[in-house]
């Protein structure tokens, strides 16, 4: 091979002319080839290949994995909704309940004030009886 330098140090290549490789693994086509080199360029495009599909499979990985997620999430969503609408309709239904109660619950507020003014009666008669007792027992005395 007789490969010259021009004025600007860029070799010539004996079928094509001037190529910007300086690198004495080139490639043409119809030349006969380094078979070490050949297997080393497989190797690396097998490599390459290799890595390139491993980065794209976890790539749709973390699609799928967030896919998945987000169903788990639309469901849990869906179930605290459900949850939701349930205690408020229950809330709702309680209220109603109470409401009708007031006026019974109004009545056992009145009964215990009536209640407690009879005990406090009570005790006042209590106490006047007491009195009474006591003054016939000193007259019963003299």
């Amino acid at each position: 091979m007789s490969e010259s330098l021009d004025s600007d140090g860029i070799e010539d290549s004996p079928r094509r002319g001037p190529t910007l490789s300086t690198s004495t693994s080139s490639f043409e086509a119809l030349d006969p080839h380094d078979p070490n080199l050949s297997r080393l360029a497989n190797a690396l495009f097998s490599k390459t290949s290799d890595y390139l599909y491993g980065e794209l499979t976890s790539t749709l990985d973390d699609y799928k994995l967030l896919e998945n997620m987000n169903r788990a999430t639309i469901s849990k969503y869906s179930d605290m909704k459900n949850i939701a609408t349930n205690v408020g309709k229950s809330m709702v239904e309680l209220n109603q309940k109470y409401d009708a109660l007031i006026p019974l619950l109004q009545q056992i507020d009145q009964i215990e004030d009536s209640v407690v003014k009879l005990e406090q009666a009570a005790y006042k008669l209590d106490a006047y009886s007491k009195r009474l007792e006591a003054k016939f027992k000193n007259l019963e005395k003299k």
